[in-house]
């Protein structure tokens, strides 16, 4: 399911005068434009031939329409010049800039237009266009202190938020996995955490230490269901909070623990280690370190599982996502994910892409979202709610065009010699 969205519908309180003036609700300023131009034309047509002329045209402030001449899908209006020029001046940023504030508006499915992007994008120039990002959009460092600010952007914005759309059984804000295709989200990311157990192939009694755990779901599945002990860490103050609450509730305050601490101070040593969803946050630079935490903290014969989004070849994260929604996320390779295991004498045992999954959960994900916008315009804003449904409708398109991957890295100790023999206890039926 992808986002209809119609200029009539979005430009509710936009307004239009006789001199094109454009007065956008939420901003004083009229931006006064005046009839379009035969520069103002080229350029869109310039911008549309440089991505293989998709189909879409573009509308004008002042009703003028360009197209490539090809039959369109899609319509993208432009309230006035200045969107226009800065997104020519850089695409990738001020897309997102303008869709928020309504100074771009998209008539036809955001997920599909969304697409065109992510297959006509990667043409001639590309090596120019990623140095060019990175020059004007470096990228955020995460460091000790770096990591608790770009976590407290993203993640302390208010548990309620995430209540709204995301899974309700262990808030699972993680890719969920769908054996059966007609699966609901609640059963998706159940079948994911027994998934994950499974590849740990835990075993009551074991110690695991979870870095990155979110509001706890998982650790307090692994301790219901597989009798484990565990201690999980994370520096979102609200996540820790919320998720050892939950456990007292289900009383299990004394199998699990949670830790408001960064992933680099894990201090004991356990029969498991895992990290589902924390990748993307720790930093490329920082991969050699997490290696050397698990390598301290995992014992003779231990296993670990990093559940992570990634992509087939290095890149650089959207500039738009990196400011405004994950400041210092950094998706990997398989290859940079290495710099974890190889320096360790990790053995990797087993590797899935379930990225298909996670466009699945996305697009669960978009309809909870889309049925609750009201409520979040009013938690936070109009442009917070678009900023937001750009971003799922983002993140499912890249999925479907494969432009992102979703990696389960399964590894152990190099002398364990207790691995199974097949994947068959993936598939069996118990718990």
């Amino acid at each position: 399911m992808g986002v209809q969205e119609s200029i009539q519908d979005e430009m509710k309180g936009v307004s239009i005068n006789s001199d094109h003036g454009v007065v956008v609700p939420g901003s004083r300023k009229i931006r006064r434009s005046g009839k379009s131009n035969g520069l103002d034309q080229w350029l869109c047509k310039r911008i549309m031939a440089m991505m293989g002329n998709p189909p879409f045209s573009f509308q004008l402030w002042d009703g003028c329409e360009c197209n490539a001449g090809v039959k369109t899908t899609y319509k993208v209006f432009l309230a006035d010049r200045g969107a226009l020029w800065l997104l020519v001046y850089d695409p990738e940023f001020y897309f997102g800039e303008l869709y928020s504030s309504r100074r771009l508006i998209i008539q036809g499915d955001l997920v599909g237009f969304i697409e065109l992007f992510y297959r006509h994008g990667h043409g001639p120039g590309h090596t120019w266009t990623e140095l060019w990002h990175f020059l004007r959009h470096p990228p955020r460092m995460n460091s000790l202190n770096g990591s608790q600010k770009n976590i407290h952007h993203h993640y302390n914005i208010g548990n309620p938020f995430y209540a709204l759309w995301l899974d309700t059984e262990a808030t699972q804000y993680t890719c969920g996995y769908y054996p059966q295709a007609d699966m609901t989200l609640e059963q998706a990311q159940v079948a994911k955490l027994h998934h994950v157990a499974r590849k740990l192939r835990l075993q009551p009694g074991q110690t695991v230490v979870e870095a990155g755990s979110g509001w706890g779901g998982l650790a307090r599945f692994f301790a219901k269901h597989y009798g484990v002990k565990v201690k999980a860490y994370n520096i979102s103050h609200e996540q820790v909070v919320f998720a050892s609450q939950k456990a007292k509730e289900m009383g299990l305050q004394d199998q699990v623990e949670y830790i408001e601490d960064d992933y680099r101070n894990i201090d004991g040593t356990f029969d498991v280690f895992v990290s589902v969803g924390m990748l993307e946050h720790v930093g490329r630079k920082q991969y050699k370190t997490l290696g050397s935490v698990v390598d301290r903290c995992l014992r003779e014969e231990g296993m670990g599982l990093i559940h992570t989004i990634g992509r087939n070849k290095p890149g650089l994260m959207n500039s738009w996502i990196e400011k405004r929604i994950f400041p210092g996320a950094y998706p990997p390779s398989l290859k940079e994910m290495m710099d974890i295991f190889e320096p360790n004498n990790f053995s990797v045992l087993d590797v899935e892409n379930i990225r298909l999954h996670y466009a699945k959960t996305l697009t669960h994900w978009l309809e909870r979202f889309n049925a609750n916008e009201d409520k979040i315009k009013e938690m936070f804003d109009a442009d917070f709610a678009r900023a937001w449904r750009l971003y799922l409708a983002g993140s499912l398109s890249a999925f479907t065009a494969a432009h992102l991957q979703l990696f389960q890295v399964v590894f152990s100790r190099e002398l364990n010699n207790t691995i199974p023999w097949s994947r068959s206890h993936l598939y069996e039926q118990g718990h």
